[in-house]
């Protein structure tokens, strides 16, 4: 073959297997792998053990919670309906106790959380919640075991003396039981002082203020607040206790000097002195011994102390000739103390001398009493209860007083000699009703049977908390006793915030009977801690007039704050009065007038004459003895409290 014909042929050579393999997985789709590295493990682990170590102990302890509520349900709905049963108490007392126990042990699941941020501090709340009710229950068990013979006596639960008895023995088997209730005292108040502490450290503010309605704040604020004041009346319960042998006559008879203060007609210490009664106490055994008109007592007196210039400003007649101020008048001092102290040393120049004390009560602790005791009769008077007379749209007893006292007219007094032109019949009898009036209150209490001993030991307490009734005495042992029980009627000396709010009714008839008055605060407080107050008060009388009890009230208004505070402004006084210190208080007053169906407001102004130097903000609000339940709203920033004012009452303000 010649070299032209020849035919080349390209040499092929043997394709790679593998590499060919590759070439058709470029182009096939790529299954993605997924490899999680040991970092990221590591993180998802830790998240899924932190999620199981919150979410097991807190669904654990959310169930607990959630059967201990239904559990209690029944017995929180029941409270209101109870009535004396105190075995029903124990028993509920027992449940709760097993109950919250129950709860306490679970809590330990989550109590480490209490260190965890945000959540934690909510975690150790309930915690300090739980440890107190340990304290709470140890008292309580205390407690049933120290009062139970005295319970059963007072008909608060079954057992005892199968025979009946008088209340008078129940009331003497009580007092003669005192010398061994005072040991288990300490012991009671040292338990719930623990508990107070631990409940102390409970920061309502950290909640919110509402939650599907419920006024969560304010409630747990309601709670603290109640607790405080069970935790300083078991403190000061001693004290009292080792004084009520002394009070009580048991050591040797008592003579007190009641002074019945008519609280419709308001003055400083709870109502104007309008009448009195000599009772004398023997082994817990009250006798009236004799009452009459303070006007009777007042006419054998010659005033020789300068009255104060709204007294003579307001109250004019026997005023108009000489301003010294009589014996009726005497309690213008807000702290019944001092106007006792004034009281019985100028009384006792007309006679009123050999008595151990004074008990001042007032319309409201009759109401108390009678809307337990029920109608009752008084012989040479009629009967009397705690019904509303249309009348007067007021409870019948309040009405009848006021009737006896004044239906033939009031004493009118001539201008320019200050002596008696007109006076009515039977004036200088008419408030001789008083000592017969209590007689058959207490001799109804002393008949009533077991089971109405729990309601009326209730009234009673009600009306000395709310300060119906106050004590003086000159033994300085119960002195100090009804001072630290808060029955004495003191302004209190305070660190931090301060007010007292007193009104005295200088011509306005009985106009308290109807006027409301309300209070509000707003509190500002700038960068450098400087506080500046508003304080207004708002009266109200929705009644028309009747020129008897309902008329046009002449109003002295005094505003007790830190001493120091300096007065901005005032508005609404027709009068302001200088502004001046006393009871360790500085005092802004002056008088203003509130007519039937009419409203008066009057704005006080003024700055505090300290800083707030933490972030929390002291206030104590005193009540004025004799009046009823005003309300208060506190405002300062984001705070805002309102409030129906039945006793003293401190506020703390988180900053």
């Amino acid at each position: 073959m010649d070299q032209e014909s020849a035919i080349l042929i390209p040499k092929i050579e043997p394709q790679n297997n593998s590499a060919a393999v590759e070439a058709e997985k470029v182009d096939l789709p790529q299954k993605p792998k997924f490899r999680i590295r040991r970092k990221t493990a590591i993180i998802l682990t830790s998240l899924l053990v932190l999620l199981l170590l919150f979410t097991i102990p807190l669904t654990i302890f959310s169930l607990k919670a959630k059967q201990v509520y239904s559990n209690l349900l029944p017995i929180v709905a029941s409270a209101n309906e109870m009535s004396g049963d105190i075995e029903k108490l124990k028993n509920d007392f027992n449940t709760v106790r097993d109950e919250v126990s129950g709860l306490r042990s679970t809590y330990s699941l989550i109590g480490w959380m209490k260190y965890v941020p945000f959540a934690g501090g909510y975690v150790a709340d309930l915690g300090h919640g739980l440890d107190a009710s340990v304290k709470v229950f140890e008292a309580g068990e205390t407690a049933f075991v120290t009062l139970d013979p005295l319970l059963k006596e007072l008909g608060y639960k079954e057992g005892g003396e199968t025979a009946e008895k008088s209340a008078q023995e129940r009331i003497d088997f009580v007092v003669n039981s005192i010398p061994q209730i005072i040991p288990k005292a300490d012991e009671i108040s040292g338990l719930i002082n623990e508990a107070e502490m631990e409940l102390s450290k409970i920061d309502p503010n950290r909640y919110p203020e509402e939650i599907n309605g419920v006024l969560v704040r304010d409630r747990i604020r309601s709670v603290l607040d109640m607790f405080k004041s069970l935790s300083e009346y078991v403190f000061e319960s001693k004290p009292l206790l080792e004084s009520m042998p002394y009070l009580l006559g048991v050591e040797s008879d008592r003579n007190y000097l009641v002074l019945f203060q008519n609280d419709k007609e308001l003055r400083p210490t709870g109502g104007f002195l309008t009448a009195y009664s000599v009772m004398k106490v023997s082994s817990a055994k009250f006798e009236p011994v004799s009452s009459d008109d303070i006007y009777n007592l007042d006419a054998k007196y010659k005033p020789a102390y300068p009255a104060p210039q709204a007294i003579v400003d307001l109250i004019k007649g026997p005023y108009i000739l000489s301003k010294n101020v009589r014996l009726r008048d005497m309690n213008y001092n807000p702290d019944f103390k001092e106007s006792m102290d004034f009281f019985t040393e100028e009384a006792a120049k007309v006679g009123m001398k050999d008595i151990d004390g004074i008990i001042a009560v007032d319309t409201q602790l009759l109401v108390n009493l009678l809307q337990v005791l029920g109608d009752i009769g008084v012989s040479g008077f009629g009967n009397y209860s705690a019904k509303n007379d249309p009348r007067c749209n007021c409870p019948q007893v309040v009405y009848e007083l006021e009737s006896f006292a004044d239906i033939e007219g009031p004493i009118i007094w001539d201008p320019v000699t200050g002596k008696i032109i007109l006076r009515p019949p039977n004036s200088d009898n008419r408030k001789k009703i008083i000592g017969p009036l209590m007689n058959s209150i207490l001799a109804n209490a002393m008949a009533q049977p077991k089971e109405k001993l729990p309601d009326l030991i209730s009234a009673i307490f009600t009306s000395v908390v709310e300060k119906h009734v106050l004590l003086y005495m000159f033994d300085e042992k119960a002195q100090a006793a009804a001072e630290g029980f808060n029955i004495a009627g003191r302004i209190v000396d305070y660190q931090g915030d301060y007010l007292h709010v007193n009104d005295s009714n200088l011509g306005g008839r009985k106009s308290n009977l109807y006027v409301r008055h309300e209070v509000e605060q707003d509190i500002e407080i700038n960068k450098d801690g400087l506080i500046e107050k508003t304080v207004t008060l708002t009266y109200k009388n929705p009644e028309k007039h009747d020129g008897w009890l309902n008329s046009v009230l002449f109003n002295w208004v005094r505003l007790y704050v830190p001493k120091g505070s300096k007065l901005i402004s005032v508005e609404g006084l027709q009068k302001e009065y200088e502004t001046a210190e006393e009871l360790g208080k500085t005092v802004f007053s002056g008088y203003f007038s509130l007519r039937p169906e009419g409203v008066s407001k009057v704005i006080f102004k003024y700055t505090l004459p300290f800083k707030v130097v933490d972030d929390e903000f002291k206030l104590l609000i005193q009540k004025q003895a004799g009046t009823d339940a005003p309300l208060y709203i506190i405002r300062s920033g984001k705070f805002e409290e309102e409030f129906l004012l039945r006793t003293d009452k401190e506020i703390k303000i988180k900053l």
